[in-house]
């Protein structure tokens, strides 16, 4: 039987605004904005290429902090490219920084090894790290 992770709840104060962050400056498609009530709205967004996407919203989803989520984390090929996207979209993301020291010999330098790191607006924080033997 497969388990697989499909949703992760990410704890915003502002709807529209982490809509837009994820949506514009990050690239996440937005499958679904659902108002069910004034108190009610359920926004979901996927990474491209991703089989799990995060939810956001309000009155339906569960009570937690904003801004308390921290360490997801996203998988890229090439890690030089996605950061210069990040740059290029005006998220504040740090510099590729290479995190411990691959097992085996590996094609490039930054895989398994190479991360940046950023926070969307209400302080949720991210990694994403560089892994190019899945493509």
């Amino acid at each position: 039987m497969n388990w697989t992770l499909e949703v992760v709840i990410v704890p915003v104060s502002d709807v529209e605004r982490a809509k837009t962050f994820y949506a514009d400056q990050l690239g996440f498609v937005v499958d679904h904005d659902t108002v069910i009530s004034d108190e009610a709205r359920i926004v979901q967004l996927t990474p491209p290429g991703s089989g799990c996407s995060i939810v956001i919203g309000t009155g339906v989803v569960p009570e937690m902090p904003p801004g308390s989520l921290r360490g997801l984390q996203l998988v890229v090929p090439d890690l030089k490219r996605a950061h210069a996207e990040l740059v290029e979209r005006g998220v504040q993301v740090g510099d590729i920084q290479v995190v411990g020291q691959n097992p085996r010999p590996v094609p490039d330098p930054l895989d398994n090894v190479g991360f940046v790191f950023f926070a969307d607006p209400d302080g949720n924080t991210w990694g994403v790290q560089q892994i190019s033997s899945r493509t």
